[in-house]
């Protein structure tokens, strides 16, 4: 009986420089863009914008390195890397957060990517601290 080597290989996908897009994106594997997407992206790998890459949407993924251009919100279930090349407008919730010296950066940032519950807490403890003070 013969064996046969199957081996699973994870596809990057890849939006080349010149290459535009208007719409929303979602991909099982990772995606490499150094074109523009003008929509939002949805991967469950790993998001690379390159150096040519522009990004006008929202990011849901689950690691991220820019060296690009971000423009809108970023949802890195792990780790955000912002390269020293990179340029991000808008709000990011990480998990981990790496910046290079010389990346530019305009938003808030959430390394609690449960924040639904932090800020239900904080407003809770807060209360909490008005009740006693009144008392």
């Amino acid at each position: 009986m013969a064996k046969t080597n199957e081996t699973t290989t994870i596809s990057t996908n890849m939006i080349t420089s010149g290459t535009v897009i208007t719409g929303d994106v979602s991909c099982e594997s990772d995606i490499r863009l150094e074109g523009t997407l003008n929509g939002n992206l949805v991967v469950k790998g790993k998001v690379v914008i390159g150096g040519t890459g522009i990004v006008k949407g929202e990011i849901k993924c689950q690691n991220c390195d820019v060296e690009g251009t971000l423009e809108g919100k970023i949802t890195a279930n792990e780790l955000l890397c912002l390269r020293a090349t990179a340029k991000v407008m808008g709000d990011m919730h990480v998990n981990k957060l790496a910046i290079e010296p010389g990346a530019i950066f305009t938003g808030l940032c959430n390394m609690n990517l449960d924040h639904e519950k932090t800020t239900s807490h904080n407003g809770m403890a807060k209360k909490e601290e008005l009740t006693a003070k009144k008392a």
